[in-house]
């Protein structure tokens, strides 16, 4: 039975004080994470999860409340966990180039220091299904500019879909991604305020009787959304929450 922990689920701007986006999965002999947000290693730590029992970090798009805690992760890898099992990074294109680009603003040098560990890059394909050792990933496009395509996602592992919306306003490719999946993970930024190029909460459940998955958490919260959840007909992800598929 999958696993999938709430390492962080903030937004971009720790409103409320939650860490930014990164979920873990384990079940069915795979442990990987769905995005990777800056403050991920952290999560890590304060939940006691070892950074070397991931084997694929999955990313939606290339923002640094996505992607940005990939240099920390490998950087762990190398320094302190002393990691020897390949890590394999699956996100949109460009990927390889944006996780070289920021490790070296950030650490440089680091992106070409000798590894004990091979590091290998994946890259999507739109609505290609793609095997990555024990799950499945197939990636539909949305709309969300982020210097690359960005992704929703629909995950298979162990005989379960999770699916991610990642950050998006509404399109209909969130419908075949979603589409009765035993869990969908879906951004909720606001309440019922329109923003370009991101869900909201009134929008994503006008749209649920066509997305038809069997269990809905909204994620990704701005304050607005924070001081609503007693309100909302669905579940709302918080850091640490476990959710057993």
């Amino acid at each position: 039975m999958p696993r999938l922990t709430f390492l962080g689920s903030g937004d971009a701007f720790g409103s409320g004080g939650r860490l930014q986006t990164c979920m873990l999965v384990e079940g069915g002999g795979a442990c990987f994470l769905i995005d990777c947000g800056t403050t991920a290693l952290i999560g890590m730590r304060r939940h006691g999860v070892a950074p070397n029992a991931i084997d694929t970090v999955l990313l939606s798009h290339l923002h640094g409340d996505h992607f940005g805690g990939l240099p920390f992760l490998i950087l762990d890898a190398q320094l302190i966990s002393k990691r020897t099992r390949p890590l394999v990074v699956a996100g949109p294109p460009g990927t390889r180039e944006r996780v070289r680009a920021a490790m070296e603003v950030m650490f440089p040098g680091s992106s070409t220091a000798r590894r004990g560990f091979a590091l290998e890059f994946h890259e999507y394909r739109a609505g290609r299904r793609d095997v990555l050792g024990r799950l499945a990933v197939t990636p539909y496009q949305v709309r969300h500019p982020s210097g690359a395509p960005p992704f929703a996602l629909r995950v298979e592992c162990a005989g379960k879909v999770i699916a991610y919306t990642g950050d998006t306003e509404w399109t209909d490719s969130l419908i075949a991604a979603a589409e009765g999946a035993d869990l969908l993970v879906a951004e909720a930024y606001f309440y019922d305020k329109p923003v370009k190029f991101h869900l909201d909460y009134r929008t994503l459940m006008d749209h649920l009787s066509e997305l038809r998955p069997k269990r809905l958490i909204v994620t990704h919260m701005s304050a607005d959304m924070l001081a609503r959840l007693e309100t909302l007909d669905c579940e709302a992800a918080e850091d640490g929450m476990v959710v057993r598929l």
